[in-house]
């Protein structure tokens, strides 16, 4: 099973740590793209500050980001589950799996990245300030950059297993499962189930989103579950214990969406 997650737009400090290697990290065949994008960003932010910071969308409390991003090449790094914050790594705990479960998430999950492309969680990186939604002067948009070598990466990476995907719109973007792939690829949607005069209200919620998809993970990867289809993944999460919703596509080639359904938050 590969599992892709987004990354976080908060990223942990990094005192001290090895610089960055680009031929270590995880899918080489992606070295040439991250070497682009890298280039790019680093030439961004070492020029004019206040076009860098509207570039990347940065607040005025983030300035001290762009400094950042310049000395991306020099910057200390840690792994990429170090590195990732935020509610969905915060309810995932990787630092406090089983040893089974964390050798689990090395071999199955990937962090989608605009400026990586997607890394393991034991990938040594720095902390980077750079969004899905990105628009680099010399490359666009960075969705765009990333399709066509991701085209290539994961289908490999994803072997005749099963892909949960539980990415965000803004990294969905840059690499979509086609044919049989995408038939053996299931994304998640949380809904929380409310009763309002009687009836039930369904509504999707962000926060409470990120931290079940969290969780979900976590489950798997401490429970040693192996699905090898949408279908069987299903079953894997209703004996976990959650409320699951969902059926095969009408259609071939699409992925399957599955509804897990909560009702406290």
């Amino acid at each position: 099973m590969l599992v892709l997650l987004p990354p976080s737009e908060g990223k942990a400090t990094v005192n001290r740590g090895a610089v960055l290697a680009l031929d270590g990290l995880s899918l080489p065949g992606l070295t040439a793209a991250r070497e682009a994008v890298l280039a790019e960003l680093v030439e961004l932010c070492s020029g004019d500050e206040e076009k860098a910071r509207e570039v990347l969308g940065l607040s005025e409390g983030l300035r001290g980001e762009v400094a950042k991003n310049a000395g991306l090449r020099n910057a200390p790094t840690r792994p990429a589950g170090e590195i990732y914050t935020g509610v969905l790594y915060d309810a995932l705990g990787l630092a406090s799996l089983s040893p089974a479960a964390k050798r689990r998430a090395s071999r199955s999950l990937l962090v989608f990245s605009a400026l990586w492309g997607a890394v393991g969680v034991k990938d040594r990186i720095p902390a980077y300030r750079c969004s899905g939604g990105a628009k680099l002067p010399g490359l666009g948009p960075l969705a765009a950059h990333w399709r066509g070598p991701l085209a290539e990466a994961l289908p490999e990476a994803a072997g005749d297993g099963l892909v949960l995907d539980l990415r965000s719109s803004a990294y969905a973007a840059m690499w979509r499962p086609k044919g049989a792939l995408a038939e053996r690829t299931a994304t998640v949607r949380v809904l929380h189930s409310t009763l309002v005069d009687g009836r039930e209200k369904r509504t999707v919620v962000s926060h409470f989103n990120k931290a079940t998809k969290g969780r979900i993970v976590r489950a798997l990867l401490e429970s040693g579950a192996a699905p090898r289809t949408p279908a069987e993944l299903a079953a894997t999460l209703r004996e976990l214990g959650h409320t699951v919703e969902g059926d095969a596509p009408s259609g071939q080639g699409r992925p399957w969406q599955l509804d897990v359904i909560v009702t406290e938050i």
